[in-house]
């Protein structure tokens, strides 16, 4: 009987796939040793979304988090991550030194394995930061992935003689990896097409180089498509433990013992052990809001391809933003971003890429406004997508961006860019007074989308909790800081204010009323420290709106839902037709609201943080 071995994806694919990745460390912890005395040697721990997140919603530095998991699980149990190619843990592609930066750092933050994909297959994405990994000293685990598609599209991709024809790229670039990881992030594979692929790697790999598979059960078939990848000679499944396993995660562990049992395969564990195992986790989960859709299978998605890592994190930031009513016309558009750009597979970045462009399409009207990665993506600046895309879509996108179609390495076009790269996060850490770190870089230059430094405002003391905990288990309150000031004065009180994060304060002096802004300790060298005073009246709401009789004028509407990013203008400014009022973000995109006439801004509706739905005023200018 063949064992099969098996890797735990519950503290990063399952955290990824159900709950957007936003979870404490503190939460899991537990969960984690209860797996490892269970009998699990092999846990997926980091990278992917699970680097970001930590910055972007949880005020926990990723860093930390890998080495408080190292502590946890002891010195011999292979931890890994997930690593995108040259875009490593974001959406952006980087360039070469901060790829090789992200596997020394993880090397040096107690990880073991990096599986290592690109979205695209373009195997010169993997070539580089393969060597990377393995110069750095850890296990790579080089990955090609996988996804189904609807009936009727017509591309010679997505095909186990294409997968095949992937491996042999890989193998004849002489990419040095020590396993091979066939990923569906969508679930959307079939079985067929899964047994040959692997049946045919098998073949042509050495009987030493495990083969492993991974896939979610979004569509119902995450079981068929493992055991389907078992026959054909995969030695390694990905499987979770409940309460995240299933739906938009992959199968539950219990479930796949269960399966294998009176075949010629098992996976050799003590069931009452990992029973014991998810009851832990179930109670260290308790307090999270798990989406409905996160646990369901949804046969539309073998239409419309969208992976679990990004199904939920999506659908948290639509009901964020009000628009979740949206969701099943945003998928149902996907079909169509799909086939008109490229067939990229349908894993991050490129599945943010389509459910971005889905939703400009139905928010905005088809193809009225490109989304910049999409866009960046059909034009080649992600790589060689594996068909060709639409010329159309690629003209449209050409013209919006100002940007030339390419053919060009894009690791060697990001090494041109200036404003990329290790030099370019240190001038950004130099300027903001932080200090220079490799792990401060890194964040930095992994953690800033667009025209967004959320790394560097974390390094600052910005960090805005964004867990979803459930409505009758609130949130455990963040620690407050104190403020020490130095002053004659016979008082000072501080008083935190909830509407501008954990780290501004109203600190009141000799009468006199202060906004403080305090970075605390912990982020890689930086010790507790005053970032900015300004006199309170400064830092309140500058944006009244003029009196009633003076509004007249044109109203300036929110095109879609968002998050007010930024507010370019002010009462009383003078501007003209098409300048820049209000940026919002939505779905990770900034949206710039413009005026539609020149004259005089006369209101201000709206404030940095607000929510804003479609069509809503956000200024008005006469």
């Amino acid at each position: 009987m063949k064992k099969i071995r098996f890797m735990d994806l519950s503290f990063r694919d399952g955290f990824q796939s159900v709950l957007g990745a936003r979870v404490k460390t503190a939460d899991f912890l537990p969960a984690l040793k209860a797996a490892v005395e269970a009998g699990t040697t092999y846990i997926e721990i980091g990278g992917g979304a699970r680097f970001q997140s930590p910055y972007f919603y949880c005020q926990e530095d990723a860093f930390e988090s890998m080495d408080t998991c190292r502590q946890a699980v002891g010195p011999d149990v292979n931890l890994q991550t997930l690593a995108r190619g040259i875009n490593v843990v974001g959406l952006m592609s980087q360039p070469s030194d901060i790829i090789k930066l992200h596997a020394v750092l993880f090397k040096k933050h107690g990880i073991t394995t990096i599986r290592n994909f690109d979205a695209l297959n373009d195997v010169r994405n993997l070539e580089y930061s393969g060597r990377c990994i393995v110069e750095a000293g850890l296990k790579h685990q080089i990955a090609i992935t996988l996804m189904g598609l609807p009936p009727g599209m017509d591309t010679q991709a997505h095909t186990a003689a294409f997968y095949v024809d992937r491996l042999k790229a890989i193998l004849k670039a002489e990419i040095p990896f020590h396993s091979l990881a066939f990923k569906d992030a969508s679930g959307t594979c079939t079985p067929r097409v899964i047994f040959e692929t692997v049946r045919e790697a098998r073949r042509l790999l050495p009987a030493d180089v495990e083969i492993q598979f991974h896939t979610h059960d979004t569509a119902g078939t995450g079981v068929a498509c493992n055991l389907a990848a078992i026959e054909g000679g995969a030695d390694v499944i990905d499987v979770t433990m409940a309460p995240l396993s299933g739906g938009t995660c992959a199968p539950d562990i219990l479930t796949m013992w269960h399966a294998l049992k009176g075949s010629d395969y098992t996976l050799d564990i003590d069931y009452e052990k990992y029973f014991k195992a998810e009851e832990v986790f179930h109670e260290c989960m308790e307090r999270y809001f798990i989406p409905p859709e996160a646990k369901e299978t949804n046969p539309l998605i073998t239409l419309s391809p969208m992976p679990g890592g990004a199904l939920t994190a999506n659908t948290q930031m639509m009901r964020d933003q009000k628009c979740f009513d949206k969701y099943p016309l945003v998928i149902k558009a996907m079909r169509e971003v799909v086939e008109r750009g490229g067939f990229g597979t349908s894993v991050t970045p490129v599945s943010q890429f389509y459910f971005q462009q889905a939703f400009n399409n139905v928010m905005l009207g088809p193809w009225k406004k490109i989304a910049d990665g999409y866009g960046k993506m059909v034009l080649g600046y992600f790589g060689h997508t594996p068909s060709a895309p639409d010329p159309e879509i690629v003209a449209i996108a050409a013209e919006q961006l100002g940007l030339k179609p390419t053919s060009e390495d894009p690791r060697l076009l990001n090494d041109a860019n200036p404003k990329l790269g290790a030099k370019a996060a240190t001038a950004k850490l130099v300027e903001a007074g932080l200090p220079v770190t490799d792990e401060n870089i890194f964040i930095v230059a992994c953690c800033s989308e667009g025209k967004s430094d959320k790394g560097l405002d974390f390094l600052k003391g910005i960090r805005p909790l964004g867990i979803r905990y459930r409505e009758e288990a609130p949130a455990k309150e963040t620690p407050k800081a104190s403020v020490e000031t130095s002053t004659s004065a016979t008082s000072a009180a501080a008083a935190p204010k909830a509407a501008s994060g954990p780290s501004a304060y109203d600190v009141t002096v000799d009468g006199v009323t202060y906004r403080v802004q305090v970075a605390p300790a912990g982020s890689h060298g930086a010790a507790p420290r005053i970032t900015d005073i300004q006199p309170a009246h400064a830092a309140a709401p500058a944006h009244a709106a003029a009196p009633a009789a003076t509004r007249q004028g044109a109203e300036i509407k929110a095109p879609m839902p968002g998050t007010v990013l930024r507010v370019m203008a002010s009462v009383s400014d003078t501007v003209k037709n098409g300048d820049t009022l209000v940026i919002i973000e939505a779905m990770k995109m900034e949206q710039e609201i413009k005026a539609t006439r020149d004259g005089q801004v006369l209101a201000v509706e709206v404030n940095v943080g607000d929510t804003v739905d479609s069509d809503q005023v956000v200024a008005v200018v006469g």
